[in-house]
């Protein structure tokens, strides 16, 4: 691993932040012309076919010990949430969806606390608290109601959180060789769902393509490209600073959401930052590390 942070690793931060901030109003304008089913197994499909000449390659690397995890990883971190982002979207925004997705390393830490007993220090406990109570504050309608279709969102970030400590418990077999073959497992769920509902149109408008072409751009760069250069970076830098990906995506959804006329009330900008401060708890220790090893190598030159 490599401990110089050089310009294109910082290119690549604002790639994928651009790509996953964007991927919340792809699939707005995509429920426009499909079903939440569509939309779920049209990704799932698109991705598992642009990942094929690798998983097909490595599929000797699936044995009895990690046949599970990659399955738990794939409907975890795949699967399910590829329905639950656009059942969610039906009723909240496309912004505010982004926002509530930036819980996703405060339940990487409880799942990883509760089933895979990694240590835990205050700051971290107090950084989840934060995080819960951003979230509250996001889901909060007025007149003492919440959006319970937030709550699907959570849910997609509840999944991300087990699926991104099973990684950790496949061995030799790097992220993006996980992913394609995590997506090969799902190809069939895919069929399945897309042979039930079918391909033609929701809504019978004529410009159905235009929303096959969002569902595909959605698939091709939010999951196969993304991924691919997510790992690559983890490798090239380290996990804490590929995670500063957290910080901007809800950025970027919000400004997306602002373009297509969606309203951003003070209060869940303040809600977004509550929840940012907690992932900054969260990943505090790591940073303090990061920072320190960046100063011993500036000594070293």
């Amino acid at each position: 691993m490599s401990e110089r942070i050089k310009i294109r690793h910082w290119l690549i931060i604002a790639l994928l932040s651009i790509i996953w901030g964007t991927s919340y109003i792809l699939m707005k304008k995509g429920l426009e012309y499909f079903s939440i089913y569509q939309i779920g197994s049209l990704r799932i499909i698109i991705t598992a076919v642009c990942l094929l000449p690798v998983s097909i390659r490595h599929l000797a690397l699936v044995n009895r010990k990690n046949i599970v995890s990659i399955a738990v990883i794939g409907l975890f971190g795949s699967g399910i949430p590829a329905f639950l982002f656009p059942l969610a979207q039906t009723r909240i925004d496309s912004s505010l969806a982004g926002m509530l997705n930036s819980l996703s390393p405060a339940f990487t830490l409880i799942f990883g606390i509760i089933l895979y007993r990694k240590k835990v220090i205050k700051s971290q406990v107090a950084g989840v608290f934060l995080g819960l109570i951003g979230a509250a504050g996001l889901l909060y309608s007025g007149s003492f109601t919440f959006n319970f279709y937030g709550l699907f969102v959570v849910l997609a970030t509840i999944l991300y959180g087990i699926s991104s400590n099973e990684v950790s418990r496949v061995q030799n077999i790097n992220g993006i060789k996980i992913t394609a073959l995590a997506f090969f497992f799902l190809l069939p769920m895919g069929i399945t769902t897309l042979l039930i509902t079918g391909l033609h149109p929701v809504n019978n408008d004529e410009e159905w393509i235009k929303g096959l072409f969002y569902i595909a751009v959605l698939s091709v760069a939010g999951s196969a490209l993304a991924l691919a250069l997510f790992y690559y970076l983890i490798r090239e830098t380290s996990p804490v600073f590929a995670s500063m990906t957290t910080y901007l995506i809800p950025i970027v959804a919000t400004l997306w959401g602002i373009l297509d006329g969606e309203r951003l009330l003070p209060s869940m900008l303040v809600s977004v930052l509550i929840i940012l401060a907690g992932v900054y708890l969260i990943n505090r220790p790591s940073f303090r590390e990061k920072i320190k090893r960046m100063m011993q190598n500036m000594q070293l030159l």
